[in-house]
């Protein structure tokens, strides 16, 4: 396509008016047709291009669609920060990282000795974003070097030369920006690089330079010589000069830090070419926020939050199109001055056909008859090259169209040179679809391998698999047989104190209540603990037996097999508007899969608020609807259920496919008539309330039950969803996070499927905390009025609410203000909600019932009043509601002006303010909550069960509940181990005469020794523990003798451990490996012999050693092997 593009005559008279550097204000070029023009010159020209539309959406969308035009091509995205401009507030992280990748990639031209991009880069951004200052180019120069082996410098002028240009120090290196110095180690992440660089000094000269993998932290490749640019936009060594400190240090103050004004176009080089889409409309929109931010500013003068001669943030546009005039640019869009040019002329918009298949390929066949080119791209193109070999037969052998995977906005007609046209139909011709919209994707940060050890500080409560419940004390030294070691302690009842051996770390894990009540502390040296735990064993188990019964029950009962996918089915899913997620099309592959068997399908899919839970729900109840079968669906909500019902019939609108909705918002008269209509087969699917499980409510051959948030229904509900269960297939759905360890336990007992990623990058939530305030209140609700957006307010006081509303007519009259609460009448409340949906009310006045699962993607501030009286998980699902969509979303949570909060309501809202990115939730404050939903789902009799000992050994001794069971009833036990939840041993104490360690010299960070620790006495096996001793080595570097002597203790432990052993310890000149004590009356144990210098007794083996010999260790390890092998042999 873009060869025939080149070959015309208007294109060549373009470039070369390009290659010469002239100026051409307006092609009038139709819209689909420019992203092929700027993929050709892009090819042609091979200069660096930048072009710069009006919105970030299609900045966004520009960005992917040219992934179909220039596939592997280095596309850039220059993003516009999320803040308003004077709005004091942090940019993202990916926005930072966006931006300094395009001004990298730019300057790399200019810096002495850099190499220069392999392709020259294609850089799209946004009339904003061009607007927004950034560093001066000449000062990104200057704090830009690049490194090379064997270069001299010291790593304290470098690491003191890194925190100046912006990069900041970590224990682990995971994130772009970051920085990690280990003595003569030192990780960097430069932002525009793919992987992070490992840099190992041999005195003051750079050894060796790797690149390495975040997630791992084991080294990839080595490097010749590595760029180092700055890691923000704003130098914190520059922002000390004019005294701001790093801790407040934001974007926010990048004028008043770097006094001359300059923009991306700053950066880019002589013969760089820059392409605009229609000049008049980016001059309005460029007024338009310019506008915008005086005003912001004037508002904020007046609060006092801003000083009146503060500078100004961005470039105007006159300043802009100065700057633009240095370089060759080139419109594309119209003009009124200008007629149309030769090559916009020779484009024309092609025929919509709006679904109709048969036309459409009757023009396709006259067009190959024609011998004109036609190019069909879809994301339909299997079924429509399916369809087109059912009729092309010999048809146009010469010239047949050409299918291609993808997604355009438009298609278009465009004349040859011969005369002829050629022919581009996309979905939006064929079908009448738009183009799913492109999102920004969310970047899964790479977690270090200790991330999930990093839950434990000094003072929290702690469980002891062996000991109880005791508050974690920290890391301590002691000397012991004259050799230094580190232990863990921890304080019992009474201020007993018990210290932990660093290689049975793994004993301890974080108690997590089902609740924020603090455990009762243990008291050492009683039964008080081994009573508690047999209680829990026996309780688990009973959990474990009903959940086997009701999966032994599935797995004999006879479903419905419902058949695969039909075309009807493929048209829908292809029709969704957004790309799916991986994770999302995870689950509706296992939900599909699960349908297509005979068996009936009980699974439960968990996913965060907004993660699309209901995509795949649709798609399901789709799926049954075309095998001819009803589909019910329940929702705990009215509010709820309503919304599900307009997005349903909306999805479903093109398709003969009924869908009704049963709750309090019908009338007697309108229910009668969908149970009528159900009863008899005309109601394909139901949206329902519990109103839907009444006896009256009868089915003439239900197929699918879909239950959403199944944790808020009652427990005779309950009971019925439990019998459904074993007759047809059931998709339950929940937005309270499942943690991992539970989903594993229950693998083999519940079908989960997960969704973790978010749909898109979602920017973090400015949260406010802070005493009631009317003029922060006015302020955030004109500023949502102002960009078209609605705000909710949540007054949870019923009694006094319309006293509220009366306070917010008179503080904001220009405001539409509706009310609604669960106390309305069921006509009332939907209209309310109806109009709060459709945009027709400002702001929805309300109680907390908005928390469960509403959707309005245009809700982007949160007000809620006396946010100190409402649960953690409360506060995080109502902010859920908001930042849903590309906006940047604002929470207030106001306390009472006068009244001071308890202490934990008040640490309740400093962890909501903390945690403000989403999937922040899973951030040990949501942790918590995470097994507190876990709670739920096993049902609220376990709560006492789970307080007692905790989340963690609950769940390891509910999976090895039923893992016994399933060994019983002969079902196929599942892998426990290889998912993750390690079996419950008996402890192994190791005790031998060496310092035992990892000195503070080493890893100076006592949490990342801590993390280290509970890593190295979690390995299970030789193979692990070796790969963990080369990654060490890798990132930390050769091993000191207690490091060395830690991972020989290790090696003992897990061979002891394998043998059967409890201890192995010293006494005198002999090494003892005993054996777990033989209950009364029980024979001797029989020990084979283990060889001439060992001695076998009725319990244990007594080795002798000489302590001088160094060759003791390896004949202990070689002899533990042996009796490992023995025993083998006797199993």
């Amino acid at each position: 396509m873009l060869d025939i593009l080149r070959s015309l005559e208007p294109y060549q008279q373009l470039r070369q008016n390009m290659e010469q550097g002239e100026q051409v204000p307006a092609l009038s070029l139709m819209r689909a047709a420019r992203l092929p023009l700027i993929s050709t010159l892009h090819q042609d020209l091979g200069v660096p291009l930048l072009l710069v539309t009006d919105r970030m959406d299609r900045a966004l969308s520009v960005v992917d669609e040219l992934g179909f035009w220039l596939p592997g091509s280095q596309r850039v995205l220059f993003a516009e920060p999320s803040p308003l401009f004077y709005e004091p507030a942090a940019w993202g992280i990916n926005t930072r990282r966006d931006r300094l990748q395009a001004l990298t990639l730019l300057a790399s031209y200019q810096i002495p000795g850099a190499s220069q991009p392999l392709q020259p880069p294609l850089i799209i951004t946004t009339m904003r974003a061009l607007m927004t200052r950034t560093l001066p180019r000449r000062e990104f120069l200057k704090a830009s070097k690049v490194f090379r082996l064997d270069q001299e410098i010291s790593p304290e002028s470098l690491v003191r030369w890194l925190v100046d240009i912006g990069y900041s120090a970590a224990d682990v290196v995971v994130e772009p920006g970051q920085f990690s110095r280990r003595g003569g180690l030192l990780d960097i992440w430069a932002p525009a690089e793919a992987q992070p660089a490992r840099i190992e000094f041999f005195g003051d000269i750079l050894d060796t330079m790797r690149s390495f993998d975040p997630a791992t932290q084991r080294k990839i490749r080595g490097l010749d010589q590595l760029l180092i640019t700055p890691a923000r936009e704003i130098l914190p060594g520059r922002a000390a000069e004019v005294g701001v400190t790093p801790m407040e240090l934001s974007e926010f103050h990048l004028p008043l830090v770097h006094r001359s004004p300059a923009s991306l176009l700053d950066y880019l080089p002589r013969k760089a070419r820059i392409l605009v889409g229609d000049l008049d409309l980016l001059e309005s929109v460029a007024n338009e926020i310019e506008e915008q931010a005086v005003r912001l500013k004037h508002e904020n003068v007046i609060a006092g939050v801003l000083p009146e001669d503060f500078p100004v943030p961005y470039l105007s546009w006159s300043e802009l199109k100065d700057s633009m005039d240095g370089h060759a640019w080139m419109g594309l869009g119209y003009s009124t001055d200008e007629e149309p040019s030769m090559l916009a002329q020779r484009f024309s918009p092609g025929i919509r056909y709006g679904g109709r298949l048969k036309p459409l390929l009757d023009d396709v066949e006259e067009s190959c008859k024609k011998q004109q080119k036609v190019m069909i791209v879809s994301r339909q193109v299997s079924r429509l090259k399916e369809l087109w070999g059912e009729r092309s037969g010999d048809l146009c052998v010469d010239c047949p169209p050409d299918f291609r995977e993808g997604s355009l906005t438009e298609g278009f007609n465009l004349e040859l040179e011969d005369g002829k046209i050629l022919h581009l139909l996309t979905d939006s011709e064929i079908f009448g679809w738009e183009r799913p919209q492109a999102r920004q994707r969310h970047r899964p940060s790479a977690e270090s391998p200790e991330s999930s050890y990093l839950d434990l500080r000094p003072g929290d409560w702690v469980v002891h698999v062996d000991y109880g419940i005791g508050r974690y004390a920290g890391l301590v030294q002691r000397m012991l047989d004259g050799s230094e070691r580190e232990f863990l302690c921890v304080e019992y009842d009474g201020g007993d104190q018990l210290y932990v051996p660093v290689h049975q770390a793994d004993r301890l894990s974080r108690y997590i209540g089902p609740d924020a009540d603090p455990p009762n502390a243990t008291r050492l040296g009683t039964a008080e603990w081994s009573q508690t735990k047999q209680r829990v064993r026996e309780e688990v188990l009973k959990v474990a037996q009903d959940l086997l019964e009701l999966y032994a029950k599935r797995q004999v009962a006879e479903g419905h097999a419902f058949q695969p996918d039909t075309a009807w089915q493929n048209e829908l899913e292809a029709s969704f508007p957004y790309v799916e997620t991986g994770d999302q099309l995870t689950a509706i592959q296992a939900v599909k899969q699960d349908m297509e068997k005979s068996r009936p399908m009980d699974r439960l899919l968990c996913g965060d608020v907004g993660y699309g839970k209901t995509e795949v729900a649709l798609r399901a109840a789709f799926k049954a609807v075309m095998d001819g079968k009803q589909v019910a669906i329940l929702v705990p909500t009215t509010v709820l259920a309503q919304q599900h019902f307009e997005t349903f019939r909306q999805r479903l609108s093109a398709y003969p496919v009924v869908v009704e909705m049963l709750s309090r918002f019908r009338t007697a008269r309108e229910q009668d008539e969908i149970l009528l209509k159900l009863a008899l087969g005309e109601v394909d699917i139901v949206i329902g309330t519990h109103r839907l499980i009444s006896p009256d409510v009868q089915f003439k051959d239900l197929g699918l039950v879909i239950i959403d948030e199944e944790q808020r229904f009652g427990v005779t509900h309950k009971e019925h969803f439990k019998k459904l269960r074993t007759e047809v297939d059931v998709l339950t759905l929940t937005a309270t996070p499942i943690p991992r360890t539970l989903y594993m336990a229950l693998t083999g007992v519940r079908d989960i499927s997960t969704i973790n990623t978010p749909p898109e990058e979602r920017l973090p939530i400015i949260t406010h905390i802070g005493p009631y305030s009317p003029r922060l209140v006015r302020q955030a609700i004109l500023r949502e009025l102002e960009r078209g957006g609605q705000v909710f307010f949540v007054h949870n006081r019923v009694q006094t609410i319309r006293a509220m509303e009366r306070h917010l007519e008179t503080l904001v009259p220009e405001a539409r203000i509706g009310v609604g609460h669960g106390q309305m009448p069921e006509a009332k409340l939907s209209s309310i909600m109806t109009q709060f949906t459709a945009g027709e009310i400002d702001v929805l006045l309300c109680t907390s019932i908005i928390e469960s699962g509403l959707d309005i993607p245009n809700a982007n501030t949160l007000i809620v009043d006396r946010g100190d009286t409402f649960g953690l998980a409360q506060l995080y699902q109502l902010r859920g509601r908001v930042g849903r969509g590309a906006q940047r979303a604002y929470a207030y949570f106001f306390r009472h002006r006068k009244k001071p909060p308890t202490p934990e309501g008040q640490e309740r809202l400093e962890v909501i303010a903390e945690n403000t990115q989403l999937g922040s939730g899973y951030s040990i404050a949501m942790r918590d909550l995470e097994m507190r939903g876990a709670g739920e789902l096993l049902g609220t009799q376990q709560h006492g069960y789970i307080a007692s000992v905790g989340f963690h050994l609950y769940t390891r001794l509910l999976a090895q509940a039923v893992r016994q069971l399933r060994k019983v009833s002969a079902l196929p036990a599942p892998d426990v181990e290889g998912l993750g939840i390690r079996e419950l041993h008996l402890a192994v104490a190791v005790d031998l005469p060496m310092p035992v360690g990892i000195p503070v010299d080493y890893v100076p960070d006592q949490n990342l020794r801590l993390s280290l620790y509970r890593r190295i006495a979690e390995m299970q096996n030789e193979f692990d523990l070796s790969t963990l001793k080369e990654e060490l080595v890798d990132r930390f570097g050769s091993f000191p003798e207690p490091v060395e002597n830690l991972f020989y203790q290790m090696l003992v432990k897990i061979l002891a451990q394998t043998a059967g052993l409890i201890s192995v310890s010293v006494e005198s000149d002999q090494v003892i490996l005993r054996f777990p004590p033989l209950p009364e009356g029980s024979p001797n144990r029989n020990l084979p012999p283990l060889g001439p210098t060992i001695r076998a007794g009725k319990n244990a083996y007594w080795m002798a050693v000489d302590w001088k010999n160094f060759s003791w260790r390896e004949d202990l390890i070689q002899s533990l092997k042996t009796l490992v092998h023995e025993q083998n042999l006797d199993a």
